[in-house]
């Protein structure tokens, strides 16, 4: 027998758009019936229709009890490919052998009707799944506990609200124990206690041995519950094997149109003492990059040019994240204190600590300052930007990677002893 739950060949899915004149703007009723000969004539041409390839010559295979991380950037063709895979769409080519009973989780609410209750929702999900009255019974308590709703199983789930809604679908695509469970990104709906218990749930299926079929942008998420990843771009398979390498490329390829530096075009102090010319952010290969797991170390390399020495300039950044200032850190505050900048254009960097900083995007607002008091750069805003990922490799982080919503700004590794 093979051990192969979903195969898929040349799989493609095309769509035709008609398109239209959008420029024109709302007339008056005057204009309209003196461009009413002209609209007649144009229903005699044919509009333009383009082809949009949503998904192109996809092939792959997945084995029993594989979880796979299908991963890409907004309109790569994800959620189209897990439609034809449900068959909720069919594929203009190619094909996808499906081995099992299938639930999916695609939206919120998926397969469930308004007007029926909870109660009558979870066993018409259960018969589209396949299974007898007395299977769905075994698992109905299971179900109702994890979606919170004991309260409200006897009101139509027209009532519910979307997180009431999301919950019980969730559990009941999990808890019916179909042999391919396919989630897309719809636990990002949910608050974060939720988030956590779907993960876990998830993490139960897949070592139950059933397939998974994951679509998330929580690249932590991605990495901690799937083996192998799917990267999808521009409805092509871009790359695929192992999780943490797909998930590298896609975070690589999330930031390609992010600038990793800053110049200072304004010209921001230009007749001041002194200038940053350039921020740079870089890796310990001094590579420009905006993406960095928790481990690594972040250089931040600026050009100045400083028109006359002085002993009380202070070159330095604030590093901000969600509004708020993590820290500030100036030239002068290094442990190899540097007394004086030469005169003339040179380079100072600043290294930000590998497992350091949490998870999370943060900004750099670029700072100079004389006599501790005057401000010679006027920037007001950050200029540049980078995400941090937590490393799932580190030692002892699993208890982190369970909690996605880890407080704090920063998340130093601190030592602890026992007295």
């Amino acid at each position: 027998m093979s051990d192969v739950a979903i195969r898929v060949e040349g799989l493609s899915k095309s769509y035709q758009i008609t398109r239209t004149d959008q420029s024109q703007r709302y007339k008056t009723l005057q204009e309209d019936l003196l461009a009413l000969p002209r609209k007649l004539l144009r229903t005699f041409k044919q509009p333009e229709v383009q082809t949009f390839w949503a998904l192109n010559d996809i092939s792959f295979e997945i084995k029993q009890g594989e979880v796979l991380g299908i991963i890409g950037r907004n309109g790569a063709g994800k959620s189209t490919l897990l439609k034809v895979l449900s068959r909720i769409t069919e594929p203009t080519s190619g094909r996808a052998e499906i081995y099992g009973r299938i639930g999916s989780l695609l939206e919120v609410g998926t397969g469930f009707h308004p007007e029926l209750t909870g109660r009558e929702n979870i066993y018409l999900n259960g018969a589209i799944l396949g299974m007898r009255r007395n299977e769905i019974a075994k698992h109905f308590d299971e179900i109702v506990d994890f979606a919170e709703v004991e309260k409200f199983i006897d009101t139509p789930v027209k009532r519910y609200s979307s997180g009431m809604y999301m919950r019980l679908a969730f559990a009941v695509a999990a808890y019916l124990e179909p042999e391919i469970l396919i989630v897309d990104e719809v636990l990002a709906v949910g608050d974060a206690e939720f988030q956590k218990k779907c993960l876990g749930k998830m993490g139960e299926v897949a070592n139950s041995g059933r397939t998974v079929l994951f679509v998330s942008h929580n690249m932590t998420a991605v990495r901690q519950l799937c083996e192998i990843g799917i990267l999808l771009n521009e409805g092509s398979i871009y790359k695929q094997g192992d999780v943490s390498s797909v998930a590298t490329d896609y975070e690589r390829i999330s930031t390609d149109n992010l600038s990793s530096t800053w110049l200072n075009k304004k010209k921001y102090n230009q007749n001041e003492e002194t200038s940053i010319e350039k921020i740079e952010i870089l890796d310990k290969g001094y590579k420009e990059r905006n993406n960095f797991l928790s481990s690594e170390s972040i250089f931040l390399r600026f050009t100045i040019d400083v028109k006359e020495e002085n002993s009380n300039l202070k070159i330095g950044f604030d590093l901000v994240k969600n509004g708020t200032v993590v820290f500030r850190s100036q030239h002068v505050d290094s442990k190899s204190f540097i007394k004086k900048i030469p005169s003339g254009k040179s380079c100072l960097v600043c290294e930000i600590p590998g497992k350091s900083l949490n998870s999370g995007d943060y900004s750099i607002t670029p700072l100079i300052s004389i006599h501790c008091i005057k401000s010679l750069i006027d920037v007001r805003e950050p200029v540049l930007s980078f995400n941090v990922t937590l490393d799932s490799s580190l030692s002892d982080f699993h208890t982190v990677l369970n909690e996605q919503n880890h407080p704090g700004l920063v998340f130093p590794l601190l030592n602890w002893i026992t007295d």
